[in-house]
């Protein structure tokens, strides 16, 4: 190794180290991206709700799907004509930023949900599907106020007004079936209310929808009594099985990349990237030429497959069928003298056993080539096309 390649090892193993240094010793910006993920401890994401479910959900059972729903559900509905119905019960619970519940798998939770079963759902807006069958539709009014204050309706349930402001979306329920529909909650900006948490019957179950899904993330249950409204909303959960669904929906899908662990950390990642660099600019430095370049020397080339191809066609296009047999004959009678050392001055039943043994071919084979020999050698006929093409498969079998 040289001194040149010494310097640069050592210049960036410095850099390295320096970045290092600055990046663990820099304030960490807060990311405030609303991810709604289980593993995120971010402000907008549910680690915390996650990991508190025991204690909000403690009546219940709680399942998370990492299906979309229609792989998870419909493989569990009984198409028997005395059943017709799921072999599990239970509440579709579902808490995203913006509904991203695909239409098959929306098709399939208004179906669950009619069987007698309920869905939860949290989120700033909903399919067309959902809102066209359940007859419900959202808004989203501009908000001037920082903050926005949330309230059940149940007065035995909680008389109180939570002030959210970070997070909270300006999403209510615009339109409903009032025959049908029970409003749950409000929220309140200025002198407008709007109905923010509502209840909708669908065959034999009932739809939970609430468009404040800010309320289930990290940074709302950890701020003032915003946990306090949480404990509410979740309470109006049917008690039974919960089914979490995460795939798909919160973006729950791991990575299988071996690189995942290293990409995101940030200084890991920093320092994977440097290190990438670094190589290419050794390689850029470190690739002059040691020796001059070798010349390529083509090798000769081999005409005789060439002239013996062109000599071929000839005697082909000019229909000499005779010429080319007998000439395929000199070449087997040739090339068995040379390769087996056999005489060939008399084709008989002595040349076929010694062919036989030496070649290991069939007998019947041997014996049809010596008797296509024999005939074309008898023969005063001007020899066709078939003569030459039984003559040389015939050949071709012996030697393949």
């Amino acid at each position: 190794m040289n001194k040149t390649i010494k310097i640069y090892i050592v210049f960036l193993v410095l850099i390295f180290i320096a970045i290092i240094f600055v990046d663990a010793n820099r304030p960490r910006p807060i990311d405030w991206r609303p991810t709604y993920s289980i593993n995120d401890k971010i402000p907008f994401g549910l680690y915390i709700f996650d990991k508190e479910t025991p204690t909000l959900l403690k009546k219940n059972s709680l399942k998370k799907v990492t299906n979309t729903i229609y792989e998870y559900f419909e493989p569990l509905y009984n198409y028997d004509s005395l059943v017709n119905n799921y072999s599990e019960r239970g509440t579709i619970l579902s808490i995203s930023e913006y509904s991203q519940i695909d239409d098959q798998s929306t098709q399939e939770l208004l179906y669950f949900v009619s069987h007698g079963n309920s869905a939860y759902l949290s989120s700033k807006s909903f399919s067309k599907i959902l809102m066209d069958s359940l007859k419900f539709e959202t808004n989203n009014e501009m908000i001037f106020n920082k903050e926005i204050k949330f309230s059940l309706v149940n007065k035995k349930l909680d008389t109180k007004k939570y002030n959210f402001d970070i997070g909270a979306g300006s999403y209510y329920f615009g339109k409903i079936d009032t025959l049908t529909t029970t409003i749950l909650g409000y929220q309140e900006s200025g002198n407008n209310k709007y109905a923010n948490f509502i209840k909708v019957p669908h065959g034999n179950g009932f739809f939970y929808l609430h468009t404040q899904p800010a309320a289930f993330t990290n940074y709302h249950i950890l701020k003032e009594n915003h946990s306090e409204y949480l404990e509410k909303i979740v309470s109006y959960i049917p008690k039974g099985k919960i089914f979490w669904a995460i795939d798909n929906i919160n973006g729950e899908s791991v990575s299988s990349s071996p690189m995942r662990f290293i990409l995101s950390n940030p200084a890991l990642k920093w320092a994977w990237y440097l290190f990438l660099i670094g190589m290419v600019f050794f390689m850029i430095f470190n690739a002059k030429r040691k020796q001059r370049i070798v010349p390529i020397v083509k090798p000769l080339q081999n005409t005789t497959v060439d002239f013996t191809k062109t000599i071929g066609n000839l005697y082909y296009q000019e229909g000499d069928h005779q010429n080319i047999i007998n000439k395929k004959i000199i070449y087997f009678l040739e090339r068995v003298r040379n390769e087996f050392l056999i005489e060939t001055n008399t084709l008989d039943e002595n040349f076929i056993k010694k062919l036989h043994l030496k070649t290991g071919k069939n007998i019947e084979d041997i014996e049809n080539v010596v008797r296509l020999i024999n005939y074309q050698r008898r023969s005063y006929n001007q020899s066709i096309e078939d003569d030459l093409i039984e003559i040389n498969n015939a050949i071709e079998k012996i030697f393949s």
